[in-house]
């Protein structure tokens, strides 16, 4: 499961539920500012620092700092503040430090770089919401 303690102060997640509910969040924010390729990834288990991975890519680096910025506002917004947001001004791979949920918003090139899917390739994967009809 997730870190007892994050930097900052910040504290573990009551439960797994509550790390879903987040990841699916972090998700649908990224969707409804138009992100591409958006997976949640379930690491629980698998690594020490996060429950979930949720990776998702941006068309420029304006549309990755967007995405950025639409996540950690609506988490906000939902009871949950990112205790780091690494990565901008640059955008090209942003890192947003939820405890148990870790957020990466990426440029297409930073994405296969770096491929996180592939690394991750065999870990389960949770449905990704859909987009709320009328939204394209």
């Amino acid at each position: 499961m997730g870190r007892s303690e994050g930097a900052a102060g910040g504290t573990r997640a009551s439960t797994p539920e509550h790390s879903r509910r987040i990841a699916l969040l972090a998700a649908q924010a990224g969707l409804d500012k138009k992100a591409l390729d958006v997976e949640i990834v379930d690491v629980g288990g698998k690594v020490d620092y996060a429950d979930y991975l949720v990776l998702m890519t941006g068309r420029s680096d304006r549309h990755v700092a967007a995405i950025a910025g639409a996540v950690d506002e609506f988490l906000a917004q939902n009871g949950t503040r990112a205790i780091s947001v690494e990565g901008l001004p640059a955008a090209r791979w942003v890192l947003i430090d939820l405890i148990d949920v870790v957020v990466h918003v990426f440029l297409e090139e930073s994405r296969s770089l770096y491929d996180l899917d592939g690394l991750w390739m065999d870990a389960r994967r949770l449905p990704v919401p859909d987009l709320p009809s009328g939204s394209e």
